[in-house]
């Protein structure tokens, strides 16, 4: 049986923004049978030598399927879609092409975001420079972003992929300010319709319903 080490308990500010949901929404899409592992990160349970040994980064999310062991979300989707066949095309020029967005969700555009947001977190009155140059970076690659998306309805091919899973959740978990993503409605448009597909809603009630704020 496949099993995922998600979060039971985690921090107030970050509930709801984890990178579990990857992979939980992966699986809703896929339908893949999977035992739940509840991770309490205030007790400690990501700090374990037990852990350690699944993610060498002690992070969640983590799997283990039937000795399969992998860490790291994007690893992850992109395992669980060649199992199921679903989520990533079966042709070699495909699947080329939904790796490709699977890194530059979590590289070129995850990057600029989270560092803005790490800095937001524990900016004072001396880093309106720094914040600068962040907010220009993230504009760059969103601008980007929303030339590709022109007449596109999905990023890496015709079809709902893993790639959009990590773009959209990117996209959504990553922009605290909304103001960010205002200047770019074709990227709005895009998320909200990965958002609105039945397997996120799911994915997100039941993690919703299970996870705890410390």
């Amino acid at each position: 049986m496949l099993k995922v080490y998600g979060f039971s308990r985690v921090n107030a500010g970050a509930r709801t923004h984890t990178r579990d949901l990857r992979v939980l929404w992966a699986l809703e899409e896929t339908q893949l049978p999977f035992e739940m592992v509840g991770m309490d990160h205030p007790a400690g349970d990501l700090n374990s030598e037990a852990y350690h040994r699944l993610s060498p980064f002690d992070q969640i999310p983590a799997i283990d399927d039937d000795g399969l062991v992998l860490s790291e979300s994007a690893a992850i989707l992109v395992h669980l879609a060649r199992k199921a066949g679903r989520l990533i095309p079966p042709d070699s020029a495909g699947e080329a092409q939904v790796l490709r967005w699977c890194f530059a969700a979590l590289t070129t555009v995850e990057l600029p975001l989270m560092a803005l947001m790490v800095h937001d977190w524990t900016a004072d009155d001396r880093s309106a420079g720094p914040r600068e140059f962040l907010v220009g970076w993230a504009h760059r690659v969103l601008t980007n972003l929303e030339d590709w998306l022109a007449g596109r309805e999905f990023v890496a091919t015709d079809e709902f992929s893993v790639a959009d899973i990590l773009m959209a959740h990117v996209l959504s978990a990553g922009i605290k300010d909304q103001a960010l993503i205002a200047p770019y409605p074709g990227l709005e448009a895009y998320r909200d319709r990965c958002l609105a597909r039945p397997a996120w809603k799911q994915a997100f009630r039941a993690y919703c319903q299970r996870v705890e704020a410390a």
